[in-house]
């Protein structure tokens, strides 16, 4: 384009010369209007004549409105001569939506680019623009830029304690203690955040690592028993009860009994719930589900020893 307007003065310059020196053997200088100029227009261009004196003059003459924010060179008040160059950029009212705000801005800038620097608005490499930095401005174009922000945050999570159940034989039976105190650990979890005009949008994992471990809680159960009244002799089972209950004729109903398979060993502990048994040599009938708990079902009758718990 620029070797078009060139190509074009050099035509209008041979043009001036030819019209305006006269006569030729003289030096006499004459300029006789009209004379011809080149105009750029907001990226367009075409040749004209005038017989204007100043740049200001010449736009009265072509009745070509100027804006306040208008770019014109050279200045209004410059005076012309042929073929000089008048360049003409017209202000477009664009919007800025940026920062919570709405800029209203007459730009001569070309590009969504220019707009952007002559509001002074300052961009990080990852903030979103839209339309494209590189689109041409158009009237009332609204440009919305997005704020995008990435950082990286620590977070400390609590890692629960986990409660440890151990026997422990100088605690009484049916008692429990915690020997030791529960105490939450930490975990520092490093996560890469993405913030858009300002709020979350995105959070990612990045890392993670045990500051502080847990310590347990430990609950001690006590297994010391303090025997009172004992007793030898066959036990019986019957069917019912789901619970480690008995039936006694010695002990009274609601009392704890251990009761040892002489055989293997075994023993369990049972509550006294009923009367019984009346056979000879039995001293204790036992529900079925405590009498599996140390020996055959199917042998019907064990050899037990009966021991009262007094704790």
């Amino acid at each position: 384009m620029k070797k078009k307007i060139s190509i074009l003065l050099l035509f209008f310059a041979i043009i001036a010369v030819l019209h305006f020196f006269w006569p030729f053997g003289k030096r006499k200088f004459t300029v006789l209007p009209p004379f011809p100029v080149a105009v750029a227009d907001s990226g367009n261009y075409f040749a004209t004549t005038t017989s204007a004196a100043t740049v200001s003059d010449f736009f009265k003459e072509k009745k070509i409105a100027l804006g306040e924010k208008d770019f014109v060179f050279p200045a209004p008040d410059t005076k012309i001569f042929p073929g000089s160059q008048i360049i003409l950029r017209h202000a477009v009212p664009v919007v800025i939506a940026a920062d919570g705000k709405n800029i209203q801005l007459n730009t001569t800038g070309r590009t969504v680019s220019d707009a952007l620097s002559e509001a002074n608005i300052s961009l990080s490499p990852v903030d979103k623009i839209a339309p494209d930095p590189s689109q041409t401005l158009s009237a009332n174009l609204k440009i919305v830029v997005t704020r995008i922000n990435i950082a990286e945050i620590a977070v400390d999570e609590d890692i629960p304690f986990q409660v440890v159940q151990k026997e422990d034989n100088t605690i009484l039976w049916k008692h429990n203690a915690v020997t030791q105190k529960g105490v939450n650990g930490t975990r520092e979890k490093k996560y890469r955040v993405t913030y858009t005009d300002g709020k979350e949008t995105n959070r990612v994992l990045i890392g993670s690592s045990v500051t502080q471990a847990p310590v347990s809680e430990i609950d001690s159960i006590g297994t010391k028993i303090i025997v009172g009244k004992t007793q030898s002799g066959d036990a019986t089972w019957y069917e019912n009860g789901n619970d480690l209950t008995c039936a006694s004729l010695t002990f009274a109903q609601g009392k704890y009994l251990r009761v040892t398979n002489r055989a293997n060993g075994k023993s369990v502990i049972v509550q006294v719930n009923d009367s019984g048994p009346y056979g000879k040599g039995r001293v204790i009938d036992l529900n079925k589900k405590a009498f599996q708990k140390i020996g055959d079902i199917g042998a019907g009758i064990i050899n037990v020893k009966v021991e009262e718990i007094l704790n």
